[in-house]
């Protein structure tokens, strides 16, 4: 489970303040805003609410001020994981999860399931199954010991079943289900356990602990609805640089919002294999190979009299570990060298606009297009090149409000590098290694899901995956996959 929280809250008045002349008034909430702009005690305390430094516009101001929702009032936030249904399973425990919250603490129990059947294509019929256990908490030091401003993170994850990327598909590189586990299957693994603190007059907010990385960068809310791309794009997420969960490793962020439309965020953190610490505890026994140092810039404007908010991301990431070169093994009488250890850098663009607005006034009442491109060293990267498009799409059945649709197209490119290298040893007779049936170079995915929340605290989503490429040579057919994923929470 990843989500990411979008809260400017630079300049919240009451709603009786009017807007200045010449502005728009406030967007009105329309029928059946309620069940979307309701999220759970823990979304909304989870949330950080960040002071500017500077009162003003960045980007913004070059809008007309008619167009700019951010000159008017914030708006109510909603930018949380659209891939949760709203509410809970147990409405008979809301007074007891009120006292826990004045108290100082919140909770929240959520089931996922996947289950996904290859029924063309690919290597071999039939139907694989994960699921995912998470408890996630919160404990205001504040209400609980008077440290006013503190707050702890906690997130205890279980994951177990099997991928039908590796069993039916035939790849080892791109995973087309989302809970399935890197490390393993472990019954409690300990995945955050991180604290939190806003200084400055809450114009600037710091995190640290034990934390994945994609928790917070290169993620999105419209990102998690989709198997495929949560909690980051894949590009992001295989190499060992950005921990991906049930990953966490020792670290730290501070974000910021210099201005009303722009926030910018810098983190530091510890690198170790993804598949080291299979338990979350084992603290002492990872091996950190370096650190990696990503920031983050992010443009937020609001557009037209809808109030169409938009999420424009620019991201560099810097991993000081050594990597080998993923040219590999290759024949003593070849004249291509293999290079030395090399660090390796990420470049990621990410964006996604609201279309339109639907059921109500939050940042999620409606549908959005989205679309990324990524970049990684290609010498030490498992894949090089990633970009997608695609648009998540509300209430686009009558009568039918909170549904939401998705479709995603996203391709993939092999390191150079590593198809040089099975270039070399397939010329020279020498296995290419296991798994590849040939020299690696691309494959793409379409994903199209249907999610319809059917009652408080449920969600039911249909999937569509059509893989072109398997394994990223020809040797496998494309292969169509259909599933089902369930989220419940309590």
């Amino acid at each position: 489970m990843a989500c990411f929280y979008l809260n400017p809250s630079w300049a919240h008045k009451p709603v009786a303040d009017q807007p200045a002349r010449g502005q728009p008034s406030l967007l009105v909430p329309q029928p059946h805003a309620e069940l979307h702009e309701t999220s759970t005690a823990l979304h909304a305390t989870v949330s950080t609410r960040l002071n500017t430094i500077f009162r003003t516009e960045g980007l913004s101001i070059l809008l007309n001020n008619r167009e700019d929702a951010l000159r008017v009032r914030d708006l109510s936030a909603g930018y949380y994981a659209a891939s949760e249904a709203p509410g809970h399973i147990l409405p008979q425990i809301s007074a007891f999860r009120s006292r826990l919250q004045r108290q100082g603490m919140t909770f929240s129990f959520t089931y996922k399931g996947e289950a996904m059947a290859d029924v063309g294509g690919g290597i071999s019929r039939g139907m694989d199954y994960v699921h995912e256990l998470t408890l996630q908490t919160q404990f205001d030091l504040g209400r609980l010991f008077g440290f006013k401003g503190w707050t702890i993170h906690t997130l205890l994850m279980e994951r177990v079943g099997r991928e039908v990327s590796h069993d039916r598909v035939g790849d080892y590189n791109i995973s087309l289900m989302e809970v399935y586990s890197l490390s393993g299957h472990s019954v409690a693994h300990l995945t955050d356990m991180y604290a939190q603190k806003s200084f400055l007059h809450n114009s600037v907010d710091l995190a640290f602990g034990r934390m994945a990385l994609t928790h917070v960068f290169a993620t999105s809310p419209l990102l998690c609805s989709f198997m495929m791309t949560c909690s980051a794009p894949v590009a992001i997420k295989l190499d060992a640089g950005f921990s991906v969960y049930p990953k966490a490793t020792w670290g730290g962020r501070v974000r910021l919002r210099p201005t009303r439309d722009t926030l910018v965020q810098i983190g530091a953190y510890s690198v170790s294999p993804l598949n080291e610490d299979i338990s979350g505890w084992a603290w002492a026994g990872e091996k950190s190979t370096g650190l990696m140092i990503p920031v983050e810039f992010a443009w937020q404007p609001f557009f037209g009299p809808r109030k169409l908010p938009g999420h424009y991301v620019l991201g560099f990431a810097h991993d000081t570990t050594r990597y080998a070169d993923n040219l590999g093994d290759i024949p003593a009488n070849s004249t291509v060298r293999r290079h030395g250890g090399e660090a390796r850098d990420t470049f990621y663009v990410e964006a996604d606009q609201m279309l339109y607005r639907k059921g109500g006034h939050n940042q999620m009442a409606g549908g959005y297009a989205l679309a990324g491109y990524i970049h990684n060293t290609p010498d030490v990267s498992v894949i090089s090149d990633e970009f997608y498009v695609g648009s998540s799409l509300l209430g686009i059945i009558p009568h039918r409000p909170h549904d939401r649709f998705g479709v995603m197209y996203s391709y993939y490119r092999i390191s150079p590098r590593t198809e040089l290298g099975q270039e070399l040893r397939m010329d020279a007779g020498m296995a290419l290694g296991p798994h590849v049936n040939g020299p690696q170079t691309h494959a793409s995915v379409l994903e199209a899901y249907y999610g319809v929340p059917i009652y408080p605290g449920i969600l039911v989503q249909p999937e569509f995956q059509y893989m072109m490429r398997p394994g990223e040579t020809a040797h496998i057919p494309n292969a169509e996959v259909v599933g089902l994923k369930v989220i419940g929470t309590l």
